[in-house]
């Protein structure tokens, strides 16, 4: 049997607007956080008349809360299937500004960015010829220490990666080929 698509919107609670917890069904059909409806109907207590935050239907005496298995077993699986889509997205690159995805790399801010970021980011320095890549957390392990430069030449005398400027100076009469190209020559 095919099983379908749990959305996390599907899940939610109208009250507390987050993923439902211990969720319960009253009379009309509605379901909430136990706690979320057991505080909205307390602060009804004293006219004795419970309402539906949702629909506007009332009840009383106010009714008996009955678990909502059914959503709470989807919940209980959407949090299996996050568990796993973190695991599955740990590789993914945070970006350096907020919590989001990272798309784009820069090299020169060394920093990355989500969409939203990259977009502040392109308007900032649009002027300036800042150089992105796809978003990487190796960002530190290609650019080099001491002149902030990305690690493109690979030196084969010394058996390691350097910038431009490094290999002007220091690697000047050394055998130096693209980093790129020592990839391919080493499959």
């Amino acid at each position: 049997m095919a099983e379908a698509s749990i959305s996390q919107d599907e899940l939610i609670c109208p009250v507390c607007l987050d993923v439902l917890k211990d969720p319960v069904a009253i009379p009309c059909g509605h379901s909430y956080c136990k706690s979320c409806i057991t505080g909205c109907w307390d602060q009804e207590d004293q006219m004795r008349v419970y309402s539906c935050p949702q629909c506007r239907q009332t009840f009383s005496p106010r009714p008996a809360l009955n678990k909502n298995t059914i959503l709470a077993a989807m919940v209980e699986k959407l949090k299996k299937n996050k568990v796993q889509t973190a695991a599955v997205g740990a590789r993914d690159v945070q970006c350096d500004v907020c919590t989001d995805r990272a798309i784009k790399s820069c090299l020169v801010c060394l920093n990355s960015y989500c969409p939203n970021h990259l977009q502040q980011h392109e308007s900032l320095f649009k002027r300036k010829r800042h150089r992105l890549m796809e978003a990487t957390g190796r960002l530190q392990e290609i650019i080099c220490p001491q002149h902030d430069k990305m690690l493109e030449i690979y030196c084969r005398t010394d058996k390691q990666c350097v910038c431009y400027v490094c290999m002007m100076e220091e690697h000047k009469h050394h055998n130096v080929v693209s980093a790129a190209e020592e990839r391919t020559d080493q499959q």
